[in-house]
């Protein structure tokens, strides 16, 4: 069963730090990009980063400067290093990842990690 399971969320004070891990596993031949996106309440899910096969990253404007997304090809996962956390980062964090599997590209989404950051 090919997945994206997503760890590492959780509360933190405003302008503390946490680190976002997803790993793809399954029959997966390769991987395309991958993403990070969130949800706040009430809000429309919105692209924090993502990073391209090769390594190429980009980001939101709101999180340029803070936050830093990396991949591990040897370990089909991939990274959000969040720093200087604001109240206004609280979301429901989504993986997003483009994998090849049986020489389809699909287009999967982990099942969301709870960040919290208190004022």
């Amino acid at each position: 069963q090919v997945q994206l399971v997503e760890s590492g969320g959780g509360l933190v004070q405003a302008g503390g730090s946490l680190r976002l891990s997803c790993a793809a596993s399954g029959s997966i031949f390769s991987i395309n990009a991958m993403g990070w996106y969130r949800q706040a309440p009430g809000k429309q899910r919105e692209l924090v980063a993502g990073i391209t096969s090769g390594g190429s990253p980009n980001y939101a404007d709101s999180v340029k400067g803070r936050f830093t997304i990396s991949r591990d090809n040897a370990k089909n996962t991939v990274y959000l290093q969040m720093n200087s956390l604001k109240p206004e980062d609280t979301a429901v964090y989504y993986c997003n990842a483009g994998l090849v599997v049986r020489g389809t590209m699909y287009n999967y989404w982990g099942q969301g990690t709870q960040v919290t950051v208190s004022s």
